[in-house]
């Protein structure tokens, strides 16, 4: 199965924030940002924002004369012991972060093997999950989540996986017409969130992101009440921006 990777944004701004930890990285006893932006040629617009997600997600500390050290979820993400758990919680408070910030619940999916996986998300009494009423798996063509991970893969990767799932038609806005799909799959720019107006489940509106870390295909998804689908658009967007530290971790 061929992949069709595109670099989008967060992708961009994951590796800056690669090139700025290693900077760090070598520096045990703290280094400054000016001697940061010489060493990594970030620009002096550039490199602030991206020491402040950096702090915020606990891969640098700032030390009183303002130098930067490596901070603790940093150390646990190289670990050589306990990594996978690490991870697991490094994305899982980026996800609750997120669904704070966005107001809206948080998805973290992988395809993995020929299907659809739903491996972490945030939710909340103010934020309340999908009703998963038919399985994810079956039901790729319907969810932003399924056609943001489906528009990851070849033409022959979709049709594969379209051939092991029916589409069925789950509201009236669900397209069940294979070259349809296929062809608004193939349209779909990377850097644009895809969308789910109601094609999955009647009153929700759902909107998704590629998180792809190396050979793997993943996307970030948010879910809201219909009544709340005047805020999709700029929720994709917050969302879009929020991708950045979801790859970094799982790059790292």
């Amino acid at each position: 199965m061929a992949l069709k990777h595109e670099p989008i944004a967060p992708y961009h701004s994951a590796q800056d924030a690669l090139r700025v930890l290693e900077t760090v990285s070598r520096h045990s006893t703290g280094v400054l940002d000016a001697e940061i932006a010489r060493r990594t040629g970030l620009s002096a617009d550039r490199l602030p924002a991206l020491l402040l997600m950096l702090r915020r997600e606990g891969y640098v500390e700032q030390l009183a004369d303002g130098a930067y050290i490596s901070g603790a979820a940093l150390d646990r993400l190289t670990s050589a012991h306990g990594r996978d758990q690490a991870l697991r919680e490094q994305l899982q408070r980026t996800l609750d972060r997120l669904r704070d910030t966005v107001g809206a619940a948080i998805y973290l999916s992988r395809y993995v093997d020929g299907e659809i996986h739903i491996t972490q998300y945030a939710d909340g009494p103010a934020t309340p999950a999908v009703n998963e009423w038919v399985d994810f798996r079956s039901s790729a063509h319907a969810t932003a989540i399924g056609k943001s991970l489906l528009g990851q893969l070849d033409h022959d990767g979709r049709r594969d996986h379209l051939s092991r799932h029916k589409m069925a038609r789950l509201t009236s806005r669900t397209i069940t017409n294979e070259r349809l799909l296929l062809s608004r799959l193939g349209a779909q720019p990377p850097t644009v969130p895809v969308l789910d107006l109601q094609e999955y489940a009647i009153g929700t509106v759902c909107a998704a992101v590629p998180v792809t870390a190396g050979s793997s295909v993943g996307c970030l998804a948010l879910s809201l009440p219909v009544e709340h689908a005047h805020r999709l658009r700029q929720a994709a967007d917050s969302l879009n921006r929020g991708a950045a530290p979801m790859l970094l971790s799982m790059a790292l």
